[in-house]
């Protein structure tokens, strides 16, 4: 009689404790999270002109971080009537204050009595107006509440900040660039910042919109923690990635960090899983077999030789052999093809194999409009899915544009109904379990909007989750280290760098100095794109 498959447990030469003290992940919120939480923090005590100048004085300590120029310089505020014109009040006075010649133009009267005060502390420093030769100019037009496109008086100082960037000025937005959707990203007829900075939480239009928010920090202000923020997402960070990916030990050996099975490989598509195995043997996993159709296995033994190469299993048999008896964890997927015969070769592979899963493309697309049925194969193991919007819409029946607006919520309905975690793809990437916790990862450029891109990201979680064991832990490390890599490889630029550079630069990722924020900085996103 056959013996039960086995289930793998996590290789034993990793020394899986926090390598660093707890660290404290910024929220990502909706506009009326943020102004739950800014209300939070006045019933308990602290006042909403303290949170504005809290606000303000971070915002003037960080541009003078930022910008050298700001001593001295000419320096434009553009004020609006609401609370966000008030923060740009105190900019404008610490500013002033601090030797720059600064002048404010108001788009309409300031409204609440915190933005009277502080325009009236301001203005006996500035000159009311703007300078024709400003070299930085200060967005502080509209706050996270304001909907749709920007009108009136509003536009017309839009069109002001864009016409001094286009003559070289610096453009500075607090807490989100005027015009961009706190919630949806939305960003018609709104500012260009080169640098945004976001107060206690990062906005979700800030993690989507990234071409208009450059540069982006978020200053803690002191809303605190509270009863309920668990349910905010989270944004991943370098600090926390590096606590949570284990160390090898000195005593290690290719057996104990690690086997990764990658089952994918249609004939004219070997590439995608040679792609996934040379991303996981730059994660840190100590062997890696490929299993592809039978005419690619002399490609892969030729263009991977670290790597051992079979053909797809074909039979319950094959598939102790090949994979249950020598696996850790597997992938299924890269290059698979989405045929019937792919459905039944990922059935036979998951219903004998009960270790951890990452699954991706055509092993989620045989499934689609199916979930349960996924779900009922993968069940209690660790499992990861990694669709992109598409893929994700295919499996639940539903259209892209609904996955689009739910990008933050329905990878939640999915791993409800598959028992798996889920990493929807895109900009920003959410991961998702099926208790409703979120993590983002905001770390990433246009580099990896190219073919190939995915299957590196299967590697690279397939290598974590056989190490880690925890499916969202996993899949959020690898999120974020995918799209460090990207950063790295293209330094700021776009083409010319393709996925091969991605792969090499994975071996910084892990090896990198941890950046040091300086308080009250709770998190920093780069600029990305061509800009």
């Amino acid at each position: 009689m056959r013996s039960q498959p086995r289930r793998p447990t996590r290789p034993p030469s990793f020394v899986p404790a926090a390598r660093t003290p707890h660290v404290t992940l910024a929220r990502v919120t909706t506009a009326a999270e943020a102004a739950a939480l800014d209300a939070r923090a006045i019933e308990a005590g602290t006042p909403s002109r303290v949170l504005m100048q809290r606000a303000g004085d971070a915002a003037a300590a960080e541009i003078e971080r930022a910008f050298a120029i700001a001593r001295g310089a000419a320096v434009t505020v553009f004020a609006g009537p609401g609370n966000n014109g008030g923060d740009g009040w105190v900019v404008a006075r610490a500013l002033a204050s601090r030797g720059a010649r600064v002048f404010v133009r108001e788009a309409g009267v300031a409204r609440s009595e915190e933005s009277k005060e502080f325009r009236a502390l301001a203005a006996p420093l500035v000159t009311q107006g703007e300078s024709p030769d400003a070299r930085l100019v200060v967005d502080a037009l509209l706050g996270v509440g304001a909907k749709g496109e920007p009108r009136g008086a509003i536009a017309e100082c839009i069109a002001r900040i864009a016409a001094a960037r286009a003559r070289g000025a610096a453009v500075v937005a607090l807490d989100i660039p005027s015009g961009v959707d706190a919630d949806t990203g939305d960003a018609s007829g709104a500012v260009q910042a080169d640098l945004t900075i976001s107060f206690g939480t990062l906005k979700r239009g800030l993690a989507i919109a990234r071409g208009n928010s450059g540069r982006t920090l978020v200053c803690d202000i002191g809303m605190g923690e509270g009863p309920g923020d668990d349910s905010m997402p989270r944004l991943i960070s370098a600090q926390w990635v590096h606590a949570h990916v284990p160390a090898i030990r000195a005593d290690a050996h290719k057996g104990t960090r690690g086997k990764l099975a990658i089952l994918g490989g249609q004939v004219g598509m070997a590439g995608a899983p040679m792609l996934a195995a040379r991303a996981a043997m730059r994660s840190g996993i100590g062997m890696v077999r490929v299993l592809v159709a039978r005419e690619n296995v002399p490609v892969v033994q030729a263009v991977v030789p670290e790597a051992l190469a079979h053909a797809w299993p074909e039979s319950a048999a094959e598939v102790e052999s090949a994979v249950t008896e020598w696996a850790d964890g597997l992938v299924i997927g890269p290059g698979l093809g989405a045929s019937y015969g792919s459905r039944v070769l990922i059935e036979r592979v998951l219903r004998e194999f009960r270790g951890p899963v990452v699954l991706d493309a055509d092993a989620l697309n045989v499934f689609a409009g199916e979930p349960e049925q996924l779900g009922d194969l993968i069940g209690e193991r660790p499992a990861l899915l990694t669709p992109h919007p598409m893929e994700l819409a295919r499996l639940l029946g539903v259209r892209l544009d609904d996955v689009l607006a739910r990008r933050f919520a329905i990878g939640v309905e999915l791993a409800q109904r598959t028992r798996a975690v889920v990493l929807l793809k895109g900009v920003p990437t959410v991961v998702s379990d099926a208790t409703g916790q979120r993590f983002v990862s905001c770390a990433g450029t246009p580099v990896l909007a190219s073919a190939g891109s995915g299957d590196l990201l299967s590697g690279i979680a397939g290598t974590l989750l056989t190490q880690i064991g925890d499916a969202q832990v996993a899949g959020a490390c690898a999120a974020w280290a995918h799209g460090r890599a990207a950063e790295l490889a293209g330094s700021g630029h776009v083409r010319g760098v393709v996925l091969a550079d991605v792969e090499l630069a994975l071996r910084e990722v892990w090896n990198e100095p941890l950046p040091v924020l300086a308080p009250p900085v709770l998190a920093e996103l780069p600029a990305i794109g061509e800009r």
